[in-house]
């Protein structure tokens, strides 16, 4: 099992880096990247939520979002839940962002999926929903 799970960590390593460099998302930090998805699908969202999500520190989220409003992509707003907190959401552009940087990683990876046979790539894609599920109890 151990060669196994190495194997894995370096496969999913190498795809990860190679549709960041070909990728939409190249242009933003991988941090920025999941937050920026994660922002969209959860919005609105405190900062303290997009750091255990990412997961990363708190300095690195507040960073990460300062980053995300620079550019346009996110703002802050008064949590509605709680008004002494802050609340992230998309901007119109941000949203414009992850529409694209969504269409655009679902195009890069499906050209490197329709290299495989039907059977793995079955498996590859099913394997994407207990992935999801392990990085969500992290």
């Amino acid at each position: 099992m151990e060669q196994q799970t190495l194997q894995l960590l370096v496969g999913m390593h190498r795809v990860v880096r190679h549709l960041r460099r070909t990728g939409a998302s190249s242009a933003l930090h991988p941090t920025q990247f999941i937050a920026l998805l994660l922002i969209g699908d959860e919005q609105p969202i405190r900062i303290g939520e997009i750091a255990n999500r990412v997961p990363c520190s708190q300095p690195t989220a507040t960073t990460t979002v300062a980053g995300l409003e620079a550019a346009g992509l996110a703002r802050r707003q008064p949590d509605l839940l709680d008004g002494r907190a802050t609340a992230v959401v998309l901007t119109p552009q941000g949203d414009e962002v992850v529409k694209e940087v969504g269409r655009q990683a679902v195009d890069d990876l499906s050209k490197l999926l329709v290299r495989l046979s039907d059977e793995d790539r079955a498996l590859v894609l099913s394997a994407g929903a207990v992935l999801s599920r392990m990085a969500d109890d992290l």
